[in-house]
């Protein structure tokens, strides 16, 4: 049955090349798993070929299906759930690609996409590989495109359909209409309804297809892993995988890192990692692939670290499910701001089954092969590049063991039967401690020592073997710098993070020590070491970058100052509970501020000048001046302007986004902890009018008022008007109670510009201080002023702010480019590509990243 003004031809085409695509991923997979099997060159081309076809048929299905959902959510087709749930008419134009992957079944329709994309070069690419290499894409893109299939078999519904009709999920007389698409629109407007205001900011467009790149990748040396052991060629797949896992480390590293720049410009909880579960999940992925990078650059060298090498591959895919199954099931409950809500029993199981599929068959798969992996019976000396390295990669590992393992206390407590015992045991529920952010901390700051260590010194050890004698002499000149370099700095610069005590703020230094002397080793090796040989050096400069990083992440954690302290507030404002920490913000770090009155924020003059409504409905912007001003002259030095902005959420409650000014050597940080809301705050009172002349007094209940002249067609006024006739303005000086005076100038003009139609307009004036409005109301026949006055009985228009200073966080921006750039290096060099084909690759890759977050800032 279709109603006025619906569109369900597009919902059928999608649905359809929904069903076609999950059908052609299973005869995908079918003609590539035989094809991996046989032995007959023809009869394997043969399949091949009727997987290749499957594949492709696939691939343009689901650029159908991505279409068809942006053609709903950019048309804002409601009788779509889709569009009711995602979209809304306000939103920029640039956000619709936000809404498709907010959900979850886009975001899964994305996931499956760029395996369509890796597929198609690794059909091009893999050659005697690609058979068992792209059984496991084609089996998991079987899996993705269930997730979005919305059907019943036998009784059972298999994932959550984009096409479904609002209508047909949520229950109402009003369906009962046929135009009820009009009521619909209203109904949708004052509700509400459209994408998260949270994710309305650029980086929402471009980080989530990053990351899934990211996340889509790490599938490629997982199937490597897989087609070692079904072919028997147990130690040739590292060669070829190697590239791709370069690829992946730098793409998903990227992608995290776009998820901490968004969370620092777009939520309230002051910085870019917060130990967040949903974070953890993406982060410990990297680290397990990071760690198999170097036990596959091990292998290639040395043929040690072969059994490692299986392990971390797989486990990387793994726990990328994982982080899957955490961040969608709703397993988290309340302790991430991050993840999906629960979806519902049809997509949970079906993410279950995912992750149990992969983890149990490739986990069978490698403990059943394992003595039939080579391993070579001779230990590492420690005198040897491999031993460091595989003790680095053992640290990486470790300590994504140590984050999954805090990350997963939800799901200890809802495993059946563990459930029981733990409460046994432990008195109630596992709970993080109370101070997580420094649980995660205390164990990472010892990772970050331990690795940035082994950066600077693992590369000047030799393969098998080196002597002391060299390495000593090669690490001496490398040592002496960083820590001349970390002495001068703890006297110049010195870390002031005294929360944790004197042991800590030690491994603090100690780690920043490490991180430096890792920058000037690493340097040091791509001159020395390598002799300039640049092309070379991708894993010198990863290794520069990613330490650059932690070195900006210590510093700018580490000397992060609250300048919007204020010890001697008049008026306190309750601050709530931080969603991120769960605990209570302190009120004495949100500065109040009134309209139009400067206040002494650290070394700036803060004003709260106005505010105004942003494109968005319930969107406000509040504009703050920022001036300094030397101590001696008094002269203004830097002066600049933010705006942050809060959104009116459905529930009434607030969310804000911070605005940040970018330095080269530091960032101020600013969000709006409270605000009035406008529609609570109507003012009912009314102007009092007063019949004076020039020289008389005016009272009111907070002191008085002079009229001290009238001034015709001032040459200039305070609200920038340019009058279109003849003006006149009242100067008047107001004394309050304690004797603080402020001016007043509240304006009469004629406007003219219709002559044929003048009008008499009144501009009144505002003095926020003293909550009082001064209007110039006439003049009466006997040439008196006529001045009205309102004491306003709302509340004072102001606004709390807090405001960090985020000393050298460019540090940590610049590292991730840094890092990013080496790993691409490392991938062309060890994909072979060509000279002019691998430096347009990184050129094009450099400009493309520095280009982002230079936009960003």
């Amino acid at each position: 049955m279709q109603f006025d003004g619906e569109h369900l031809w597009i919902g059928k085409i999608g649905h359809f090349f929904v069903l076609l695509a999950f059908i052609t991923s299973l005869l995908s997979t079918v003609g590539y798993f035989i094809a991996s099997r046989k032995n007959d060159i023809l009869e394997k081309k043969s399949w091949i070929n009727f997987a290749r076809t499957g594949f492709y048929i696939q691939v343009v299905s689901l650029l159908i299906v991505f279409g068809c959902i942006f053609q709903i959510c950019s048309n804002h087709y409601l009788e779509y759930l889709y569009a009711y749930k995602h979209t809304s008419k306000e939103l920029e134009f640039k956000y619709l690609l936000a809404c498709i992957w907010e959900d979850q079944s886009g975001s899964f329709l994305l996931w499956s996409i760029w395996h369509c994309i890796l597929g198609i070069i690794l059909i091009r690419k893999t050659k005697e590989w690609e058979a068992p290499v792209m059984t496991v894409v084609s089996i998991a893109q079987v899996f993705l495109a269930m997730m979005i299939m919305g059907v019943y078999i036998l009784g059972t519904k298999i994932g959550n359909s984009p096409f479904v009709l609002t209508r047909d999920e949520i229950p109402g007389p009003l369906f009962g209409q046929k135009d009820y698409l009009i009521s619909l629109a209203n109904i949708h407007a004052e509700k509400k309804m459209g994408l998260n205001v949270l994710l309305r900011n650029y980086w929402m467009v471009i980080h989530p297809p990053i990351l899934f790149l990211g996340f889509a990748s790490t599938i490629i040396p997982f199937a490597y892993a897989y087609a070692g052991i079904q072919t028997k060629r147990f130690g040739d797949w590292v060669k070829p995988a190697l590239p791709y896992a370069l690829f992946s480390a730098a793409v998903l590293g990227v992608g995290i890192m776009m998820g901490g720049k968004w969370a620092y410009e777009s939520l309230s909880f002051g910085g870019y990692w917060a130990w967040d579960p949903v974070e953890n999940a993406s982060l410990v992925p990297w680290l397990i692939l990071v760690a198999g990078l170097h036990t596959m650059v091990i292998y290639k060298a040395t043929g040690h670290s072969l059994r490692a090498s299986y392990l971390f591959a797989i486990l990387t895919f793994v726990f990328i499910l994982y982080s899957t199954f955490l961040t969608r099931t709703g397993i988290l409950g309340d302790t991430s701001v991050h993840a999906f809500t629960e979806a519902g029993n049809a997509m949970n199981n079906l993410i279950k089954t995912f992750l149990w599929f992969f983890t149990l068959g490739s986990l069978a798969l490698f403990f059943i092969n394992y003595k039939k992996i080579p391993a070579l019976h001779t230990e590492e000396k420690t005198s040897s590049r491999e031993f460091w390295m595989f003790i680095g990669s053992l640290v990486f590992f470790l300590s994504a063991i140590f984050i999954i393992g805090l990350t997963s206390l939800p799901v200890y407590n809802k495993i059946w039967g563990l459930k029981d015992l733990i409460i046994k045991i432990n008195g109630g529920p596992l709970a993080l401690p109370e101070d997580p952010e420094f649980a995660y901390n205390k164990v990472m700051v010892m990772v970050a020592i331990i690795i940035g260590i082994l950066s600077a010194i693992t590369q000047y050890f030799k393969y098998k073997n080196s002597t002391t004698e060299y390495v000593i002499k090669k690490l001496a000149l490398p040592t002496l710098i960083a820590a001349g370099i970390t002495i001068l700095l703890s006297v110049v610069y010195p870390i002031t993070y005294y929360k944790q005590g004197p042991g800590f703020l030690g491994a603090v230094y100690f780690a920043l020590f490490a991180t430096i002397y890792a920058v000037v080793a690493n340097g040091g090796y791509i001159i020395s070491g390598l002799k300039g040989k640049f092309k070379s050096a991708g894993g010198s400069v990863a290794h520069i970058g990613f330490t650059l990083m932690i070195a900006g992440m210590l510093i700018s954690s580490g000397n992060k100052k609250i300048i919007s302290e204020d010890r001697f507030k008049n008026f306190v404002i309750p601050m709530g509970i931080d969603p991120l920490t769960k605990q209570q913000d302190n009120a004495m770090e949100n500065m109040n501020l009134v309209r139009q009155v400067p206040s002494k924020m650290g070394p700036y003059e803060v004003t709260y000048l106005h505010d105004s409504i942003g494109h968005e409905s319930n969107r406000r912007f509040y504009n703050l001046s920022f001036v300094r001003k030397d101590s001696a002259t008094k002269k203004i030095t830097e002066s600049f302007l933010l705006t942050p902005d809060v959104y009116l959420m459905k529930d009434n409650n607030m969310s804000s986004n911070p605005d940040t000014k970018n330095y080269l050597t530091h960032d101020v940080f600013t969000y709006i902890s409270y605000a009035l809301n406008p529609e609570k705050n109507q003012d009912t009172a009314k102007f009092n009018i007063s019949e004076k002349r020039i020289g008389d007094t005016i009272f009111y209940s907070k002191g008085y008022m002079i009229l001290n002249d009238v001034v015709k067609n001032p040459e200039t006024n305070k609200f920038k008007i340019e009058p279109s006739g003849p003006s006149v303005l009242a100067d008047i000086t107001i004394v309050a109670k304690d004797s603080t005076k402020y001016r007043s100038t509240p304006m009469l003009l004629i406007d003219e510009t219709n002559p044929n139609n003048p009008s008499i307009k009144q501009v009144d004036d505002t003095i926020y201080a003293q909550n009082i409005f001064v209007r110039f109301a006439g003049v009466t026949d006997d040439r008196k002023i006529k001045i009205g006055v309102k004491e306003s009985e709302n509340m004072i228009d102001f606004v709390s702010i807090k405001a960090y200073i985020f000393p050298y966080i460019n540090l940590v921006w610049i590292g991730l480019i840094v890092m990013a750039i080496g790993l691409v290096m490392s991938t062309i060099r060890r994909a072979n590509l060509s000279s002019l084909a691998g430096s347009i690759a990184l050129t094009v890759i450099s400009i493309a990243l520095f280009y982002m977050f230079l936009l960003a800032n």
